[in-house]
């Protein structure tokens, strides 16, 4: 995986997504985990642009939402909230320049295989330097922190089912094979689910075309002269 130790403690940032509203663009995971399951919960609540952190157990949910895509991404308690919401920033501003506003009309992980890496790179970055960036740059961080407001994820739960975020880091992802045959699969999905929605519609339509014309040749929606 890819984490640093510092002052004797591991610091990491786990997994890292791009959505608009649920439908996942492009992600990166270091490991095994309910990474999706926990954060749909999460997107599903997104509502406006903004920036958030959730606290859960070990772990922070920090996202910025802006002009319909959120930018997630998950870290131990110990990662600087400063830093993970700087990688954030410097995702969505790479992001941005690369999609612009096809993002939001786009298929389900039609950037992945592009932005994954993207994401990879990035993670390795903000992971293993921890403490780049100038002293003013810092500082701005910091102050735009006390404006970032942190709740528990607890509070998304519904009639009292508690979210519970697994990480198993026996089972590292971040190795590129395995990450492109988790994307290629993950693609292969979403395009058969489309498809499926697609024919159905297309065969509804078809039918409300029939019936209409047989309600006109039949003398009505009974079709009384055509029994």
């Amino acid at each position: 995986g890819i984490n640093a130790e510092y002052g004797g403690r591991e610091m990491s940032i786990y997994y890292a997504v791009i959505a608009r509203k649920t439908t996942v663009l492009t992600k990166f995971a270091q490991y095994q985990g309910n990474f999706d399951q926990v954060t749909t919960e999460i997107l599903r609540k997104v509502d406006r642009d903004g920036k958030l952190t959730y606290t859960h157990d070990k772990y922070l949910f920090h996202y910025i939402a802006s002009d319909m895509i959120t930018y997630l991404c998950i870290t131990d308690e110990d990662f600087p909230r400063s830093k993970a919401f700087s990688f954030l920033k410097d995702i969505m501003q790479r992001f941005q320049r690369q999609y612009g506003s096809t993002a939001k009309t786009a298929l389900p992980y039609a950037m992945d295989s592009d932005f994954a890496k993207v994401l990879q790179n990035q993670v390795r970055y903000y992971v293993e330097n921890p403490d780049s960036g100038t002293v003013s740059k810092v500082q701005n961080e910091i102050e735009d922190l006390k404006q970032i407001m942190v709740t528990n994820i607890d509070t998304l739960s519904q009639r009292g089912e508690r979210l519970e975020l697994l990480v198993d880091k026996a089972e590292d992802l971040s190795n590129q094979s395995t990450q492109f045959q988790r994307q290629s699969r993950e693609l292969r999905r979403a395009m058969f689910w489309k498809n499926v929605k697609m024919y159905l519609m297309i065969g509804g339509i078809g039918f409300a075309i029939f019936w209409v014309i047989l309600s006109i040749s039949c003398g009505g929606i009974s079709i009384p002269k055509c029994r």
